[in-house]
């Protein structure tokens, strides 16, 4: 089904993005004038004033004149005394050099400044002394005379550039690197123009949250009131840009917006959503894009229609005020990134009614061919969370966890909840059995016990992936998920879901997911339909495949390993 998203802006919309025949509007400007069709500014928008020979110079032109003036003489102060500070050192280097002392030389060429005074203002020797015989002396010497000529050029080389850089100021009202520096600025401001901006307020709330994060999660803001219609062809999904910008890198560009759409309530239960929050939930549900192996190489290589998809996929994270329980912050990493309600896992205790007891930051999500609790997506633990990591794993009967990502990467990413031999968390005894190091991870093998029941588990640590960007290599990757696919293949016929988690739990844990369940798309059916997985995902845990680089990285990493397929069937 072929479904154009179409869009009337609303009025947040108007306040943040730019129309596309709008041209930006920059904070450190006046707003810009309106202009007619043509070009030409209303007469009555500009103040009338006085030019050429009728009307004389305004007091502002004189204003400006003046201070082009000043500026002028200054940089003649300062160009003058680079050459007298150039020349004194020069000569007092030669003087140096011929056997005079260090304070004699610096007299001396002092008085060599009054030779060059000389010739400007006819005046007494200011150091007592004659300074054309001075002068002749040093013109005389043979020795060091290439010293001689070296100031000589450094001198005349300073004037040139003086004369050029005071030409350049009058007629320009700049200098030569301000100039550069203004036409840089031009330029980063007219790509710059291609981005939406951010609101103040908003993003100094949640910077802190966003430094230590995958790549900078945040809560993009997506407009997303828009109205449907079916027509074409069913392989295809065309989106109609509704103002969001195209951008290249992390999403630390878009409005941060703390009431973003995301589903507080059980789907189907009575939930009462926004109109903008139904089209968000609409979309995910609906959207998708199948690709066949020949269009999925030509789509990774696309970028720019890769971003496009990208950007106008609603993230789907949870409103904060939704989690409004005291003391919950030592719960979450990240205050901005928490599990949507309706999937998220739900700790036993013996008090049920502690919420905070029967909280952690972790989503069920579904697998291929919407397997049910298929994996389990969720932040890497705190010192806080160790202990419910620990409940959770055992209480889902996890066979397997995914760990992607460093235990620090500029700042703390994830705690080190296992063992060196054997601990106990929650009543839960964790011990190491085997530790095996390959390339780009390693495996722990636990065995966990409790109240008499004994469990094995397996711990992939994926260590190649590096902080803020994508992996440079495919085929680590692919690597690790057949792995985790073929031990999850052995595990027991009541093990739980795999459990995957990276720093905020969306990023790196979204690309890993989502790769697994889109392999397996490919193997079964021939077809990879990223967009519909990265959906589903997000349906279930908000802004899963946080960026559009892990996007990107995503359609690369299925077009290798369909040419794996096909190569491999070929043989």
């Amino acid at each position: 089904m072929t479904r154009r998203l179409s869009s009337t802006r609303s009025h947040t919309e108007d306040s943040i993005f730019l129309r596309p025949d709008e041209d930006p509007v920059w904070l450190d400007e006046p707003a810009k004038i309106e202009k007619l069709g043509d070009g030409v500014p209303k007469n009555d928008q500009f103040p009338k004033c006085k030019d050429g020979p009728a009307g004389g110079q305004s007091p502002q032109g004189e204003e400006v004149f003046m201070h082009k003036v000043y500026a002028l003489v200054v940089q003649i102060h300062c160009w003058a005394a680079v050459f007298v500070i150039s020349q004194v050192t020069g000569y007092w280097v030669f003087f140096v050099l011929e056997g005079n002392g260090p304070v004699s030389s610096v007299y001396k060429a002092l008085q060599v400044i009054d030779f060059y005074l000389g010739f400007i203002l006819p005046c007494h020797p200011i150091f007592g002394m004659d300074s054309v015989v001075l002068m002749r002396e040093v013109l005389n010497t043979k020795q060091h005379n290439w010293i001689i000529h070296g100031i000589a050029g450094m001198g005349v080389a300073i004037c040139v550039v003086m004369v050029v850089h005071m030409v350049y100021k009058w007629r320009h009202n700049s200098g030569l690197c301000s100039g550069m520096a203004s036409q840089d600025m031009g330029d980063r401001r007219q790509s710059v123009s291609r981005q939406p901006s951010f609101t103040l307020s908003e993003w100094t709330d949640a910077q802190e949250d966003l430094l230590d994060t995958d790549a900078a999660p945040q809560t993009p803001v997506f407009e997303m009131g828009t109205d449907t219609k079916t027509e074409g062809d069913a392989a295809t999904l065309t989106v109609t840009a509704v103002g969001l910008q195209e951008r290249r890198g992390s999403n630390v560009s878009l409005t941060l917006d703390m009431c973003t759409p995301g589903c507080t309530e059980p789907y189907g239960y009575g939930a009462q959503l926004s109109p903008r929050d139904q089209s968000a939930q609409e979309y995910l549900r609906q959207g998708t894009h199948v690709l066949t192996p020949i269009m999925l190489h030509t789509r990774a290589m696309d970028d720019q229609s890769l971003q496009s998809e990208f950007y106008e996929t609603p993230m789907n994270f949870v409103d904060p005020k939704e989690y409004n329980y005291p003391g919950l912050v030592r719960k979450n990493r990240y205050k901005t990134i928490l599990p949507n309600t309706h999937s998220r896992v739900i700790l036993k205790s013996h008090d049920e009614e502690d919420f905070l007891s029967t909280y952690i930051n972790a989503n069920y999500l579904k697998g291929y061919g919407d397997e049910d609790r298929a994996y389990i997506a969720t932040q890497g633990p705190t010192v806080n969370t160790m202990g419910d990591f620990w409940r959770m794993v055992w209480q889902e009967r996890s066979p397997i966890i995914v760990m992607i990502t460093n235990l620090e990467e500029k700042n703390e990413k994830c705690a080190e909840y296992w063992p060196e031999d054997t601990v106990t968390h929650e009543g839960i005894e964790i011990t190491v059995v085997t530790v095996t190091q390959e390339d780009d991870y390693s495996l722990r093998v636990f065995t966990l016990n409790c109240d008499g029941e004994e469990r094995s588990l397996h711990h992939y640590w994926y260590t190649s992936w590096p902080d803020q960007k994508t992996p440079d290599k495919a085929p680590p990757l692919l690597e690790l998920v057949q792995q985790v696919e073929r031990a999850r293949d052995e595990a027991p016929p009541l093990a739980g879901p795999t459990v995957v988690h990276c720093s905020a739990g969306i990023g790196r844990t979204g690309c890993f997911i989502a790769t697994s369940i889109l392999c397996k798309q490919l193997r079964t059916e021939g077809v990879a339909d990223i967009l519909r997985t990265m959906c589903q995902l997000r349906l279930d845990r908000g802004g899963m495949i946080q960026t559009c680089e892990q996007y990107q990285f995503v359609h690369h990493v299925l077009s290798l390993y369909e040419k794996q397929i096909s190569h491999t069937a070929e043989e």
